[in-house]
């Protein structure tokens, strides 16, 4: 297993989770991390990336100012702070990672991932 996702739950609105992502990718530290989501009966869609230092970060409008991407190169770990949950954050959250080291101008912060872990549910109840 590559990425593995933890931290989901059920929470109420207004209500926080911090979801982290265990890699055993090698070069770990060379490569953007990211999150994404798919609600029930919705697309997957981009939530959040970060770049390999953690210098640069990038997120879909709908969570700027409410969710954090960070990481930690020495643990091989990633996160995602998730603040003032609403029920439209329920969805299984992916961590994800782009190990190609291929610049998409097309994609928040030219990112095109490649390795997807095992999603994990947050569930927001109203």
């Amino acid at each position: 297993v590559q990425l593995q996702a933890s931290g989901g739950g059920l929470v109420q609105a207004g209500g926080s989770l911090r979801l982290s992502c265990a890699a055993s990718i090698n070069g770990f530290s060379r490569y953007g991390m990211g999150w994404f989501r798919q609600a029930p009966g919705k697309e997957r869609e981009f939530v959040a990336a970060i770049s390999w230092s953690g210098g640069s970060t990038y997120y879909r409008d709908s969570v700027k100012g409410r969710f954090t991407i960070s990481r930690d190169n020495a643990k091989n770990m990633f996160y995602l702070q998730m603040n003032n949950l609403g029920p439209e954050d329920t969805a299984v959250y992916y961590c994800v990672a782009d190990t190609q080291d291929i610049y998409h101008p097309e994609s928040p912060g030219g990112y095109d991932f490649n390795v997807w872990g095992q999603g994990t549910l947050v569930t927001v109840s109203s």
